[in-house]
């Protein structure tokens, strides 16, 4: 009965297995690509302006290593709101500051979301409050916490000095970089040595101890970083096409790899602080978060707000948080250093008429020097080290001269309003927690090793800054730098 009805309508009586995944192969295939083809627009509404996508790939050949910089001419023939396609996702691009501030800050509730990437699922396990994709109640006070444990923890005033927390950590650590600095014999990469001691600083607001330079453990993950940053800088292809998801993926391996070894460090610290803890004795970030968690305390909705697991998931999310953009600053700016030596001298001599010679520079100091505030905005804004945050001719003028100059007013103090328009740690219900004490740490740094070192390259080395595409973009590794005492 079957052969004959196989007869009627001419098919072969008989297919193999491979003839059958084929067929269903080619399915797929011309299914995928209609559906890429189908634009799911609600009715009466139109998509944005953008380039001609391919099918399956989208956009993604055109978007390149650099997708910061094609992203910035796209926007010059598609203007402030176009659609781009990766893979087969339509994907929204905001141009222009005031663009920007429209959907993050005065419609914040509507642009609050992440989406919901493969990649950010392999972070804390789904449960990152900073890459989730979930934005409700849950997650608002899970993030309220945990901004309200990182500011006790290092903007409040420490019982031991007269400082806060953060100066205290900054200085002793700050000290401990000079003398490695000043261990290296000639020249040498600073990165590495940088990474280690703002890593030190987060440390010791999140678990109460600071690690040596040659810690494996530690180094192996902050070292890493950069890894992290290359997956989930725009999205890794596999979040686009999930079919990559099954394929092998050495980018992904490593992703995975250093998601684990972080995860276990996390782990460990906060099952070392459970079995040390004691109520009314809270040390740190981790104690912290350990009350909350003993307290059971609900959300209105009879949610618990910070679980065992959640612990470690919030941990990871300070931590990460904590060194990763401090560390990119500071390394960016000691290469501004030693490319503009006119620079530098002219941020010594005013950190000598400020503060003098006989004591380091305290956070106190900072509205005293506003050509070292100047300095460290001119860096973040010349680097845009956040890659979409490219400067633009509209709002800078001269965007590609580095002229910390530009952000002070005729009296010598810094211009607010042009101060505003960098942009460094986001907008709106996502904006980084850690704002305030990132800026804090980067001035702090910066001003006790200016104060205390002289940083130079070699005559005739030009210094490389060039970007290198990332979460954060850092610059190409400097093998040239030299460090000294200041005289």
């Amino acid at each position: 009965m079957a052969a004959s009805v196989l007869s009627m309508l001419a098919f072969p009586e008989s297919f193999t297995v491979t003839e059958l995944l084929m067929a269903s192969a080619v399915f797929c295939l011309v299914f995928w690509i209609i559906e890429s083809y189908t634009q799911r627009v609600p009715k009466g509404l139109k998509s944005p302006p953008g380039p001609w996508a391919w099918p399956l790939i989208g956009n993604i050949l055109t978007l390149g290593k650099n997708p910061h910089m094609a992203l910035a001419q796209l926007r010059e023939k598609y203007g402030d709101v176009m659609q781009i396609q990766i893979g087969s996702t339509p994907v929204l691009v905001l141009s222009g500051l005031e663009t920007i501030r429209q959907a993050l800050v005065k419609q914040g509730d509507d642009f609050k979301g992440r989406p919901d990437l493969y990649t950010f699922s392999l972070i804390t396990n789904g449960h990152s409050f900073t890459f989730s994709a979930d934005s409700g109640e849950v997650w608002a006070a899970q993030r309220k916490l945990a901004q309200s444990a990182l500011k006790t923890f290092s903007v409040s005033s420490s019982p031991s000095s007269s400082s806060c927390y953060l100066e205290e950590h900054v200085h002793k650590e700050a000290e401990y970089l000079i003398q490695k600095f000043l261990e290296q014999k000639g020249h040498f990469d600073p990165f590495r040595y940088v990474v280690m001691s703002v890593a030190n600083v987060i440390c010791a607001i999140c678990f109460g101890k600071r690690y040596d330079h040659e810690n494996q453990e530690l180094l192996s993950i902050v070292t890493l970083s950069n890894k992290f940053g290359e997956v989930v800088a725009s999205g890794n292809p596999a979040d686009f096409i999930p079919v990559l998801q099954y394929l092998p993926s050495s980018k992904i391996a490593a992703f995975k790899d250093l998601n684990e070894k972080i995860t276990n460090f996390t782990q460990k610290l906060v099952k070392e602080h459970y079995k040390k803890f004691e109520k009314g004795c809270i040390r740190d970030i981790t104690d912290s978060l350990i009350e909350q968690c003993q307290e059971k305390k609900l959300d209105e909705n009879a949610n618990v707000l910070m679980s065992e697991k959640k612990i470690v998931n919030t941990i990871i999310d300070v931590f990460g948080a904590g060194f990763d953009t401090v560390t990119t600053a500071i390394s960016w700016s000691l290469m501004y250093l030693v490319a503009k030596p006119e620079i530098q001298k002219m941020i010594q001599e005013e950190l000598d008429m400020v503060i003098g010679r006989e004591r380091l520079p305290k956070l106190s100091d900072k509205p005293q020097l506003p050509y070292m505030e100047a300095f460290i905005l001119e860096t973040f804004r010349h680097s845009s080290f956040l890659p979409f945050t490219i400067p633009h001719r509209k709002i800078w003028g001269d965007p590609s001269v580095f002229r910390p100059e530009r952000f002070l007013s005729a009296d010598g103090t810094i211009n607010k309003a042009l101060s505003e328009k960098v942009i460094m740690f986001g907008l709106g219900k996502r904006k980084c927690i850690g704002e305030t004490i990132g800026r804090w740490e980067v001035f702090l740094f910066l001003a006790i090793l200016l104060h205390q070192m002289e940083f130079s390259v070699p005559s005739g080395v030009k210094v490389d800054l060039t970007p290198i595409y990332g979460l954060t973009m850092k610059h190409a590794p400097c093998e040239h730098f030299q460090a000294k005492l200041r005289s």
